[in-house]
């Protein structure tokens, strides 16, 4: 049997808090202001229940897996080399497959602000490298690089940066679940819980596939992004 030392147990325990803290769904970013395609799927009777909500929450988790998952882990790659360059290729890759005006504002807001949040809180040189490409436009910073970038400079795993990731991801449309339709939240804590636990196995396949391999095409997403931007009410921002 293994028994950590007071320093290795330390610093992992100081790891997973700060992984919790940057993985924070009420972390200061804006993620509350969007239902990534959710309040749309609702006004269109897509999702009229718990049963349908579970399935659209679902089916955005695994997209986000296969396209934004597997950028995620190339960026961390190139973080963790200091290869800014290669940053910026992967960030271009991530905002051309974001067909859509609120999903590239999504991508675009989130990443922007995580960012600086993150000069602020850990200021590692990483960081402040990488805002000032996206402060002199070199490069739109979407959200799944800044959280690479992020992660790699306070020495956290790719791993876990594609958990908070993932987690992120069905969180935002649980949390506005619950301001746009009757659901609970033991129904929604059961939904996350269920998807929570595949992460890993999304975590293996993305990590094996290339850059090239990543997929944009979510066709009911972007019908309902366009359908979002003519609505005549509308509570988030996408």
């Amino acid at each position: 049997m293994t028994i950590e030392t007071d320093d290795n147990a330390s610093r992992t325990a100081a790891l997973l808090a700060r992984a919790l803290q940057f993985g924070d769904s009420m972390f200061p970013i804006g993620a509350f202001s969007f239902s990534s395609g959710l309040e749309s799927a609702i006004q269109k009777s897509v999702v009229i229940d718990v049963a349908t909500l579970g399935a659209f929450t679902r089916t955005a988790v695994e997209q986000a897996a296969r396209g934004d998952g597997i950028a995620l882990i190339a960026a961390h790659r190139a973080a963790v080399a200091g290869d800014v360059d290669a940053l910026t290729r992967v960030d271009s890759q991530v905002y051309a497959r974001k067909l859509s005006d609120e999903a590239r504002a999504m991508s675009v807001r989130m990443g922007k602000k995580f960012t600086e949040m993150g000069v602020e809180v850990v200021g590692a040189p990483l960081l402040r490298a990488w805002r000032h490409r996206i402060e002199t436009s070199v490069t739109p910073g979407c959200y799944p690089v800044a959280l690479a970038v992020n992660f790699a400079a306070q020495g956290l795993p790719a791993r876990q940066a594609f958990v908070v990731h993932q987690y992120g991801v069905a969180a935002t449309i649980l949390g506005a679940a619950l301001r746009l339709m009757k659901v609970s939240h033991v129904e929604t804590q059961k939904i996350l819980y269920e998807l929570s636990g595949q992460s890993e196995a999304m975590y293996v396949t993305a990590a094996a596939a290339r850059l090239s391999d990543m997929a944009g095409f979510a066709p009911l997403a972007e019908i309902l992004a366009a359908v979002h931007t003519r609505a005549h009410v509308r509570l988030f921002m996408s």
